[in-house]
Order: structure tokens, then sequence, then C-alpha cells
């Protein structure tokens, strides 16, 4: 691994494109996604590089899905990952 350290963002992008179909792609990038909110209990942050892939990623699918452009068997399992998103929501500490 040349001595450099493997980031969560290239664990996200580092998926072997060339020998995958979007929809295996897709696939993979949901269940990272849904590993990333079970381990850290909150959604990528767009404030910390290594997760902004995996955010954009998701702000993606979110207004293709409200736009209803996303592919009805991927429609299913995105409001799963939604509704994940939902239960770790951050809370204002000060309210």
């Amino acid at each position: 691994m040349n001595g450099r350290r493997t980031t969560l963002r290239d664990e996200f992008i580092g998926l072997n494109k060339s020998n995958m179909t979007q929809s295996e792609l897709w696939l993979a990038k949901w269940q990272e996604a849904i590993d990333f909110l079970e381990t850290n209990h909150r959604k990528p942050s767009k404030f910390i590089p290594e997760e902004r892939n995996m955010r954009s990623w998701w702000k993606h699918n979110k207004k293709l899905m409200n736009a209803g452009e996303l592919k009805p068997e991927r429609v299913e399992m995105f409001k799963q990952l939604l509704e994940l998103g939902e239960k770790y929501k951050h809370v204002n500490q000060y309210q």
C-alpha cells in the first residue's frame, strides 16, 4: 500500500468500477452508507473531507428520488437509508 494511509474517501471511491455494473456500484455505495451510519451513528459530514463523496452521493440520490428519477428498484432501498439517517439525526443540545 506504499505506506499510504487508506481513508474512508479512498475506500468509497476505490471500488473496482471496471468490473462492476452501474447497479452493482450503486448497491456497493448504498451498503457503505448503511455501514457508515451504523458505525458512526450520524450522517456523512460535508466538513470532513473523507466523507464528502459519500455525502454527495447521498444528496444526489435524494434529489433524484424527489424528482421521481431514481430507478424504482432503488427507491425502496434508498428510503431505508433515509429512515436510518433520521434515526441518527443531529439533535440540538441547547433546546
